[in-house]
């Protein structure tokens, strides 16, 4: 049997399906925020964003903060329709304290991997095995996690909310066990702790905090206390101190350094370069990066304007068992 060479098989020319080519126009940014800025006053609106959001949603915001500083603008807001470029607890939140006004959440997807980690029935199994026991929430929790707490707390006043606890009840707190830890250590209350923790603070490694140091051996350390790291960092640096969001903030204006090390998500850069002019801030890692948090667009933002959707709404009777958790902690500070 004879070899015999072989013939390409070539492909006749394809036509091409002009209809399953979908383009679209860019969006003019400018654009985006002047429709955005009518549409804020036309329907007496407010547009509450997170620290960890898009840089140019940071800029639309009439105001930028952490869980506690926003929980208290949209408990004291005038405004008809909060627009919260956050994720769906922080909605919720909102929701729980103006049951009267239209709240929306411009991508409903914008969940939160610390706040699945837990259950109203985990909780409710809790309180069954541990009478008379207190429940203290992170505010990173579902409305129904909410209604089971006795209080809630932010990063910012866990210190305050488990200090101010009587010192003879058990306690449970939920759901991030390294917000427990620190509050562990700087209270010394023994407590249960819920093993959840946040995707994004977990996967920060002491390597990639060592690495920045490397990189920049003058920069100040500043480390949220949900970071995974922090344990670690602390145990070679003991004097270190954890801030949350808001700490950054007044410990970058309040020091002598020029540079810091930003330990959390990388929005927060975003936030300290605005109000801290004149120093620098380097992120930890650029993958410390909350895809949840980044659902939130300009363009949906202006979408949810117009149509008012979606809209975040909490049944009235775990409203208003979630609204107590929530106004302790407020009252706290």
């Amino acid at each position: 049997m004879t070899d015999r060479p072989v013939t390409p098989v070539i492909p006749r020319p394809q036509t091409p399906h002009r209809d399953l080519l979908q383009l679209e126009v860019l969006p003019d940014e400018a654009q985006m925020r002047a429709d955005i800025e009518q549409l804020r006053q036309e329907k007496n609106a407010v547009i509450l964003a997170h620290n960890y959001q898009r840089p140019e949603v940071q800029v639309i915001a009439d105001f930028v903060g952490d869980s506690l500083g926003l929980s208290r603008q949209a408990a004291r807001t005038d405004a008809e329709v909060i627009v919260f470029a956050g994720v769906h607890f922080m909605a919720e939140t909102a929701a729980i304290l103006n049951p009267h006004k239209t709240v929306l959440l411009p991508d409903l997807r914008a969940g939160c991997s610390l706040a699945d980690t837990v259950t109203a029935q985990g909780v409710r199994d809790w309180k069954a095995s541990n009478p008379g026991g207190l429940v203290v929430t992170y505010v990173n929790t579902t409305a129904d996690v909410k209604a089971e707490s006795d209080y809630c707390c932010t990063s910012g006043n866990a210190v305050q909310v488990v200090q101010s606890l009587p010192q003879d009840v058990p306690v449970l707190f939920a759901p991030d066990r390294f917000l427990a830890a620190h509050v562990i250590r700087e209270t010394g209350r023994a407590m249960d702790v819920w093993d959840g923790a946040c995707h994004v603070h977990e996967a920060i490694r002491p390597e990639d905090v060592q690495s920045q140091q490397a990189a920049y051996p003058d920069a100040e350390l500043l480390i949220h206390p949900e970071c995974g790291c922090s344990s670690r960092i602390l145990s070679a640096i003991p004097e270190l101190q954890l801030y949350s969001t808001e700490g950054m903030i007044h410990r970058a204006q309040a020091s002598a350094a020029q540079e810091f090390i930003v330990v959390t998500e990388t929005g927060m850069v975003t936030r300290l370069q605005h109000d801290v002019p004149g120093k620098t801030f380097i992120p930890v890692s650029r993958t410390a990066c909350c895809e949840y948090m980044k659902m939130i667009t300009l363009g949906n933002i202006l979408e949810s304007l117009q149509n008012l959707q979606p809209r975040v709404t909490v049944p009235e009777e775990i409203r208003t068992r979630a609204l107590l958790p929530i106004e302790r902690m407020l009252a706290i500070g």
